[in-house]
C-alpha cells in the first residue's frame, strides 16, 4: 500500500519531505527533470521518474500514480512548475490543496498545518481532511536520515494539450542556491553601478556568503540574474544571516526574509523603512563601511 507520493527534484529537499511523509505512512517518490535520481533512493523504496521538467507533464505523472495507488497525501516543496501541476490534479478530483504551509501533524486522517499569507506578515493555522496535496516550505522541517535501498522506474507520459512547445529557451542563471545559503549578502538600488556590485561580491567571498537582491537589480536593470532575486516574487529565504546594503525595505522584499534568523542592515537614510524590521540596523554610506569591513576582515585571517 501507498500512503504518500512525493514529488521531489533534490536530494536537499528529499529528507525534509520524507520527515513529513513518514507522518502519514509510506511513501513512493515522482521526480523530474534531474540527474539527482540515483541519489533519491536512499530514501524511497520506489522512485518514478520522467524526463520533462515541464506542469503538464508532472501533472499527467501524478495523475497516473494518484489513479494506480488512491494516496493519502502528495507533498513537494512549493516551485511554479508544481503548484501549476498540483492545481490541475486538485481540480480535477476535487482535493483539498494549501501552498507555502509548515509545521504540518496528522490525526484521525485530518492534517493540520500553518501558512503565511498578506505576503509573509500573517500566519493562519488550517485543517483539512485526507487526501490532499500539500507545497511545503523548505528547511522548516527536521531532516530524516535516507536508509531505503529503492528502485527507479521510468514513467512514459502522453501529452494530449492543445498548447504546443515551439520554442525553449534556458533562462539565465548565476549558479546559486539562495534557498539553502546560510549565509546571504544582499544588494539593492543603494549601488550606483553595476560594476560597484564587486563590492558585495568580495565581502561574500571572505564569508562563505551568497549574493542576493532585491527586485529593481534583477528584473528592472539586469544586474544580476533573478535566481538572486529575494522577495515576494523571487525567492524565499532562511539563511541564519541576511546582511543588506542599500535595500530599503519595500514589503516586497520583507516577504522573501520572514525567515531570516538574524537580518543586518545598512542603509545611508535613518528614515528607511528597513530599519524597523531589521535585527541590527548601521546608518552609513556602503561605499565607505563595506571597504572597512573587508580590510578587517582581511586582518583577522
Amino acid at each position: 500500500m501507498v500512503d504518500v507520493i512525493v514529488v521531489v527534484q533534490k536530494e536537499s529537499d528529499a529528507s525534509e519531505l520524507l520527515t513529513l511523509a513518514k507522518k502519514v505512512g509510506e511513501p513512493i517518490a515522482l521526480t523530474y527533470g534531474t540527474n539527482e535520481v540515483e541519489k533519491l533512493v536512499k530514501y524511497f523504496n520506489k522512485v518514478y521518474k520522467i524526463k520533462e521538467d515541464d506542469p503538464e507533464s508532472i501533472f499527467n505523472a501524478l495523475k497516473n500514480l494518484y489513479d494506480k495507488f488512491n494516496p493519502k497525501l502528495i507533498i513537494g516543496m512549493s516551485s511554479k512548475n508544481l503548484k501549476d501541476a498540483f492545481s490541475r490534479l486538485a481540480g480535477i478530483y476535487d482535493l483539498p490543496f494549501a501552498t507555502d504551509i509548515f509545521d504540518f501533524n496528522v490525526s484521525n486522517l485530518k492534517a493540520t498545518y500553518k501558512r503565511s499569507f498578506l505576503s509573509g506578515r500573517a500566519v493562519e493555522s488550517e485543517e483539512a481532511p485526507m487526501p490532499l496535496l500539500l507545497l511545503t516550505l523548505p528547511r522548516r522541517t527536521p531532516k530524516s536520515e535516507g536508509n531505503a535501498n529503492g528502485s527507479i522506474e521510468e514513467l512514459h507520459v502522453e501529452k494530449k494539450s492543445q498548447i504546443v512547445i515551439k520554442e525553449r529557451k534556458e533562462k539565465v542563471k548565476g549558479g546559486v542556491n539562495l534557498e539553502t545559503a546560510e549565509f546571504i549578502v544582499s544588494v539593492g538600488r543603494g549601488f550606483k553601478n553595476k560594476d560597484d556590485l564587486k563590492l558585495a561580491f568580495e565581502l561574500a567571498d571572505l564569508v562563505g556568503a551568497q549574493i542576493g537582491c532585491s527586485r529593481p537589480i534583477a528584473a528592472d536593470l539586469k544586474w544580476l540574474t533573478e535566481d538572486h532575486w529575494v522577495g515576494l516574487s523571487g525567492k524565499k529565504v532562511a539563511p541564519k544571516v541576511y546582511l543588506m546594503f542599500g535595500i530599503s525595505g519595500a514589503p516586497q522584499h520583507l516577504a522573501g526574509i520572514t525567515d531570516a534568523k538574524t537580518v543586518i542592515a545598512i542603509n545611508n537614510d535613518k528614515t528607511a523603512p528597513i530599519f524597523k524590521n531589521a535585527d541590527y540596523g548601521i546608518v552609513a554610506d556602503l561605499y565607505q563601511f563595506i571597504p572597512i569591513l573587508v580590510k578587517k576582515l582581511k586582518e583577522k585571517h
